[in-house]
This record gives structure tokens, sequence and C-alpha cells, in this order.
């Protein structure tokens, strides 16, 4: 049978590879896009969206415990596991549609099945059964990265799970120990806490989301604290023993802690089969696929983004990627910008941003910086709307007296960081901005005048 021909095959429709593909069709290309589950990949099925919607009933359920504080009085505020489980799966059904009509609008051939790179210009479709054969112009290897499992610490879908399994459970459990405190095993404790789960983080590293400032661990440990999440850092698990009901986790120092589940996420790694690096020949770190900055391999005419070259680990630094490949595959000349500048999003309560470098990162480079504060507790709206945890910080260099970077602790931080990202390398002359009044995003105006102090020129 003749293989079908494209000008370009993406392989992986995740964020990055979908984006990539749309943009090559918009410019007039042939486009394939192999995906070997579902359109979207892991941010839309098992990642950013489950993951917010869960969160956003969360929220929801806090605000209306708290809504006492603000004159509201609700007689009781109880979350319905099913219609909330109902609701995440009908969202994310609905964007997958919505993916599928973009592909469609766009004449995206989209095939689903297992992608198998033979050479730079062909990919093997195991599908329904049948093997399909697929002619490249150009490639994009989109092939995403994979949940990391503990060797001592197996999942086993009821007592252990992952964070795929935690999107999903039957019923709310009455105790969870999460192992690893980064992005996802706060987020998800999150969730739980709010549904009224008594969950425990434990984390190898001396603190919480240890990629950010100890500052920001401290914080949010503290309101961790006030809707049930307990934080052990510092301590390895041993071992968990799964042999009664409730299992139990036990630490490196002795201690031992019962939970109905026990949640692993110590992280992502990339993931491309090894069928596909073994045909290419594509020169690897460890698992993830080395391109340059125009996201190119060392095969000619094949490119990599997302999290299969592990740069961000994020949904929209994989956006990013994709805009810049695609340009690339179709004979342009783009360079990704600096990674730094990539923002950090975290949807815990309270939220967590952050863009450019930490206060950490530039001492422990020999920068002279000064650090400026804005707190929302000081913010009109914020205490208007009873968010009043967190802090903005801006980080200035003294010698150049430019904006290193920023974060954010606090209610709509992920909300606000798109426009600090913005802040990054002005001067003083960033008294241009006028920040309206009551607003948020006036914790900047604080944080930024408490950095440059006496350079700070009035409005």
């Amino acid at each position: 049978m003749m293989a079908e021909s494209f000008d370009v095959v993406v392989v992986g429709a995740g964020p990055g590879g979908f984006r990539a593909a749309r943009r090559c069709a918009q410019n007039g290309a042939s486009v394939a896009v192999v995906e070997q589950e579902y359109v979207g990949g892991t941010c839309l099925n098992w990642g950013c969206i489950p993951s917010k919607v869960l969160l956003a009933s969360a929220h929801v359920l806090l605000c209306a415990r708290n809504a006492a504080e603000i004159g509201i009085d609700i007689p009781s505020a109880e979350p319905n596991w099913a219609k909330i489980q109902q609701r995440k799966e009908a969202v994310v059904a609905g964007f997958r549609k919505g993916m599928t009509a973009t592909a469609q609008a766009h004449k995206m051939r989209m095939i689903q099945g297992r992608g198998v790179v033979t050479s730079p210009n062909r990919v093997v479709v195991d599908t329904d059964g049948q093997s399909i054969e697929i002619e490249a112009g150009k490639l994009i290897i989109a092939t995403g990265s994979k949940t990391i499992e503990l060797a001592n610490i197996p999942f086993d879908g009821r007592a252990v799970i992952n964070s795929k399994d935690a999107l999903s459970l039957e019923e709310i459990p009455k105790s969870m120990v999460v192992i690893g405190g980064g992005v996802i095993g706060c987020e998800m404790a999150c969730v739980y806490a709010a549904m009224g789960t008594k969950v425990t983080i434990t984390e190898a590293l001396e603190h919480v989301l240890p990629m950010e400032d100890q500052w920001v661990a401290r914080q949010l440990e503290r309101e961790f604290k006030k809707i049930g999440i307990d934080v052990i850092a510092g301590h390895e698990v041993a071992s968990v023993d799964r042999s009664g009901s409730p299992a139990r986790v036990l630490l490196d120092d002795g201690r031992a802690i019962e939970a109905e589940k026990v949640l692993v996420s110590v992280g992502r790694k990339a993931f491309v089969g090894a069928e596909t690096v073994e045909a290419l020949g594509l020169e690897m770190d460890g698992a993830r696929i080395v391109v340059n900055a125009r996201l190119e391999t060392n095969v000619p005419g094949v490119y990599a983004l997302g999290d299969v070259v592990g740069t961000t680990y994020l949904a929209h630094g994989a956006f990013a990627e994709g805009e810049v490949a695609a340009v690339n595959v179709m004979g342009g000349d783009m360079k990704m910008k600096d990674y730094a500048l990539v923002p950090r999003v975290i949807f815990t309560f309270p939220e967590v941003a952050s863009v450019g470098k930490s206060e950490e990162q530039c001492k422990s480079e020999g920068l002279e910086v000064t650090v400026g504060k804005g707190f929302f507790k000081a913010n009109g709206r914020s205490v208007a709307h009873n968010q009043t945890a967190g802090q903005v910080r801006v980080v200035r260099e003294n010698k150049t007296n430019r904006i290193l970077g920023v974060t954010i602790v606090g209610d709509i931080a992920t909300e606000l960081i798109a426009f600090a990202a913005d802040l990054i390398g002005r001067t003083a002359a960033v008294n241009d901005i006028t920040f309206p009044h009551p607003t948020v995003s006036e914790t900047f105006d604080e944080a930024v005048e408490d950095a440059f102090g006496a350079d700070w020129l009035p409005h």
C-alpha cells in the first residue's frame, strides 16, 4: 500500500505539537498529526485542565466555608464529588471536541495510534490492528513526558496512586499522603484538603516547591496548615506498607503515617520511544531529546519540542516552542526567547507564580540585588475580597538598576504574572505604568517602589 504523504508530520497532539501543526497548516502546509491516546495530550486529559476544574470546585468550597467572614451566611457547604467529576469530564470532552473541530477546519489529518519514526521522512502508525505508513517532508516530535515511578513504591492504582489516578478517584478519601512537594503534589493536596481529606505532604528536600525561594515555601506551608495540610520536609519515604488498610507510609526517621491513599508525585520525565531514538540516531541527554534554539535535533529536517526536550515541562512553554518550530519547519529562522521569561505558575491555595531570576538564584550568581515587597494584606481589593495572604517580591539588580525577577504568592498570582514578565529588564522608568485603583495589581506598584527606593520617580 502506498504511503500517505504530508509536508509536515507531528508525532504527539499535546499543547506544543498541536500548536505547531496548526501554525504549519495555517501557512499552507499539508499536515498529519499522530496521537496515541487523545488530542490535547497530558495537559488537556490528565493534567492542566482536569486538575484546574477540580481546583475551581475546591476554591469555591473554601470560599463558601469562609463566607461568614465577609457577612454571608451559608448553612452548609459540602462537595458533591460525583457532580464535580462529571463536570471535569464534560469540560475535558468539550475541549477535545473543540480541538478536533479546529483540526478539521485547518484540514489537518488526525491519526490515532502509536507512531514509530523509522526514518527522518517516514512514520509507521499502529492503529486498530493495522499499520499505516506516512511520509513526511519535515518531522516534529512532541511525544511529551511520563510520570516518574519510584522503584521501591510502585503504583498499584489502589493504595498507591499516580497523578492521573488522583484526578478520578471514585470517592473522597479520608486521608492521603502525597510523596513529593512539587507543583502537582501541592496542587492535588489542595484539592483533597478542601474536600475534607486529611493530607500530609512529604518532601525529601528542605522545603516544598524546591524550585522556588524558601520564603515562598514558608508562606505556602503556613497557609496550607489552615486548610488541613501538614508538610514534612527534609525526609524521604523509605517504604509503603500496603498489607493493611489504611496503608502505612514509613519515613527515613522511623515515623509512620497512615493513609487511605498514597499519591506518588515526584515529577515527570521526557518520553520518546526507543525505536524512534534508534532509527533516527537522535542525540539524547538522558531521556530528553537534544535540540538547538531553533528546536532542531541533530537530524536534518527533524524537530522536537515540549516535554520531550525537557526545557520547561509547562504547557505554555510548549506553546512557545510550537510557534518557533512551526516557523522554522516552514523555512523561516526563529529562535526561542530566554526561557527565564517563561512564567512558572502553581495553582495552589494561595497561588504561586514567578518569572525571571529569583532572589536565591541572584545571590548564588553573586549579583547584588535589592528586593522590594508589596503585601496583599495592604491592598484594598485583596482586603475587600478577604484574600490577604501573600506578597509580591521584585528583584532589582543594584548595578544596572534593572528588574531581574518577580515572584508572587497570593490570590490570582497566576493571572498577574504575565504582566510581571513585562517588568523584566525595566529600570525605574516602570513608573510610567499607571495601576488602576483598587486592584490587586497595585501590589506591583508597592513592590517596585520598595525595590527602587530613592530612584523611584513620582508618576
